[in-house]
């Protein structure tokens, strides 16, 4: 089968009318996962033949799987959804700017609500970024939020569950690291405590860096290898280039796609939510547009697999 440089749509629109046809398709996202030719992904071996009936390719080396379909070893593995679905529920989700709730995703495809939601969790784990050795520099703001809703306004039952699992505190601490002009790296912690913050800012940041935080006392003590300044938030929130509200608009979008689009997000599954932000603030500056970001998203959904007693282990959604 020949590869190609496959059409982008540059539009939701057009993403519908043009994945509508099964071998557009297949075009596409074979363009997309083999760029230099279809190879196996067991062996790795670019000698294998199309089997246009069954519409998978076979590896022309004997061992065990030697046939394989366009979704083997992506998240749309083993999913009796179409990709005529899956590629509109991708870019949604790739490019709504607040996110999309699984029963928007489920009246729009045709889908059960509990299918789209396993769905999107699915696109949400190709959108975690690998940060392996990819360290911030220059000026970086680093800043810490709490989501979750407050106890208090549960039902009793709740109330109960929450206070056993996290001993009386009512919300799931993130951390996010920004630097100024590139990327945020963001991550759901356990807790505020110096060991595990200051662990984290040398994992993701260079020496010598300059970072800006809050006052919390837990920073403290990083000068030796950043150019650590502060800014009290009880006396002020600017002081010159001293601020973190780059970090603060990013928490700002964040929140308001949990409050306002998932409304309830249960703290086992924030990290995919965070993850999923982080994408799309990560992806947001011109010239990418939205078929650039789709075709950028296309691309990372190798090697990513989620089943769905690993998203549930207790067997219900949370």
């Amino acid at each position: 089968m020949e590869v190609n440089q496959p059409y982008e749509p540059p539009s939701l629109r057009d993403a519908i009318i043009y994945f509508a046809d099964p071998a557009n398709c297949m075009t596409y996202m074979v363009a997309k996962r083999w760029p230099d030719g279809v190879s196996c992904p067991t062996c790795g071996s670019t000698h294998v033949s199309f089997l246009t009936v069954q519409k998978r390719w076979q590896c022309s080396t004997h061992h065990p799987q030697r046939q394989f379909s366009l979704k083997t070893g992506t998240i749309f593995e083993d999913s009796p959804i179409s990709l005529n679905k899956w590629l509109p529920c991708v870019w949604l989700i790739t490019n709504c700017k607040n996110g999309v709730s699984s029963w928007e995703i489920s009246r729009a495809l045709k889908v059960t609500q509990k299918t789209a939601w396993f769905m999107s969790h699915r696109v949400r784990l190709a959108m975690k970024e690998d940060t392996t050795g990819d360290k911030l520099s220059g000026e970086v703001e680093i800043d810490e939020t709490f989501i979750g809703g407050k106890a208090r306004n549960m039902h009793e039952w709740a109330r109960k569950e929450k206070i056993t699992e996290t001993g009386g505190k009512d919300k799931t601490a993130v951390m996010g690291l920004l630097q100024r002009g590139g990327k945020v790296h963001t991550r759901v912690i356990a807790n505020r405590k110096k060991d595990l913050l200051q662990t984290i800012v040398k994992k993701h940041v260079q020496p010598r860096a300059a970072i800006f935080t809050d006052a919390l006392k837990s920073y403290e003590g990083l000068d030796s290898e950043y150019q650590h300044q502060f800014v009290d938030h009880a006396i002020e929130y600017v002081k010159g280039r001293v601020h973190t509200n780059g970090m603060e608009n990013f928490w700002s979008l964040l929140k308001r796609s949990l409050k306002g689009t998932n409304v309830s997000v249960g703290p086992f599954h924030l990290f995919r939510y965070v993850d999923e932000q982080a994408f799309r603030y990560n992806n947001r500056q011109k010239p990418m547009k939205d078929g650039n970001r789709f075709g950028c998203m296309a691309q990372k959904i190798v090697r990513k697999r989620l089943t769905y007693k690993e998203l549930c282990p207790s067997g219900k959604a949370a």
